[in-house]
């Protein structure tokens, strides 16, 4: 397995580098948009903020309460998915796996067409559209564990598959609820969610999200012996005296639980849990101990200068991010393929 940093040095190293870009990605990325706002006008709110002397005046009402919850909301969803991708592909043991793989945007979607179409959700309040397609996503997630723990163990190919069918069935219903229910209007939030946006963040939602992110990935981070264990399959792992089936409907269960906050916050991002676990790899290679403190950094510096994009690239509108992604995603695994380097860490 060819890997380009290879010593312990090397990844320490840049670990401390992509730190560092990720707190000078938020502090410059706060200063962009429609409105200027330079570095020292940044530095001086967030100081009074700390010191609690609140000011006054619409710059500070721009940074506090609408770009830096933005960018925060980046941080966590960014953070998610990549931890999240890099997780699925341990689980069901396959390079091209992502974060939503085993059904949770298909359940994400039927909840959302739900809550839109048929006016089901509405007691959740004015987010209750996120609120379903967290719903729709944490079922159909949990079904796929169900499902293939039918007739045995549940292992990584009754997952895909069990995914791949709950996957058709919530699309099937999502088209019939759609054709008996015709609404213009519904159609069009439905689809524009499904894009992903950044633009409901708000503080409230951000306090629960980030730290369920961040004890996930922690989480997942202590438990990368068995993540490595995943990559060589079940026979293996029993001769080493691990039992896997355990680990992965736990590790699925808090990977989904994970994903439905994700998609409450922002709707379907697609593409950041698959380039940027291969990204990581081919970097440090495949072992989990590197691989998820790395990807979720990575993940939350795209994610940030992926919202700068999708609010700057089109005047006086936004850019939904996840075409944005799906845009720089696409052409990017491609050219991994290319280079055979779309694998667990190497040529293959």
């Amino acid at each position: 397995m060819k890997t380009l940093l290879k010593s312990n040095q090397s990844y320490i190293a840049l670990i401390f580098l992509l730190t560092i870009i990720l707190f000078m990605s938020i502090m410059i990325a706060v200063t962009i948009g429609s409105t200027s706002i330079s570095i020292t006008e940044v530095y001086n709110v967030l100081i009074n903020e700390i010191k609690s002397h609140i000011s006054q005046g619409m710059i500070r009402d721009i940074i506090i309460y609408i770009r830096l919850p933005r960018l925060i909301l980046a941080v966590a969803v960014g953070m998610g998915l990549a931890v999240s991708g890099v997780v699925m592909q341990a689980i069901v043991k396959n390079p091209i796996a992502d974060p939503y793989i085993l059904g949770v945007s298909s359940g994400a979607s039927l909840g959302a067409t739900i809550a839109i179409m048929l006016g089901i959700g509405t007691m959740f309040g004015t987010n209750y559209l996120g609120v379903m397609g967290c719903i729709g996503a944490f079922v159909v997630s949990m079904a796929v564990l169900i499902l293939s723990n039918v007739g045995g163990r549940s292992n990584s190919i009754k997952l895909l598959l069990a995914g791949m069918a709950l996957s058709s069935l919530c699309s099937a219903f999502s088209s019939f609820i759609i054709y008996i229910a015709p609404d213009k209007d519904g159609m069009m939030t439905i689809t524009y969610w499904l894009m992903g946006s950044l633009a409901g963040a708000e503080w409230s939602s951000i306090v629960i999200i980030l730290p369920i992110v961040i004890i996930s990935t922690i989480f997942f981070w202590t438990q990368y012996r068995v993540l490595n264990l995943m990559l060589l399959g079940d026979e293996v792992a029993v001769t080493l005296g691990v039992e896997l089936h355990k680990y992965r409907n736990l590790f699925l269960l808090i990977s989904s639980l994970m994903i439905g906050f994700v998609v409450y916050s922002s709707g379907i991002i697609g593409f950041v849990g698959l380039i940027i676990p291969h990204f990581v790899r081919f970097l440090v290679g495949t072992d989990h101990k590197k691989l998820i403190p790395l990807s979720a950094l990575a993940g939350s510096i795209l994610l940030i200068w992926a919202d700068v994009l999708s609010r700057t690239l089109v005047p006086k509108n936004e850019l939904p991010i996840g075409i944005l992604i799906s845009m720089i995603g696409a052409p990017f695994f491609i050219y991994l393929m290319s280079k055979k380097s779309y694998g667990f860490g190497g040529n293959k």
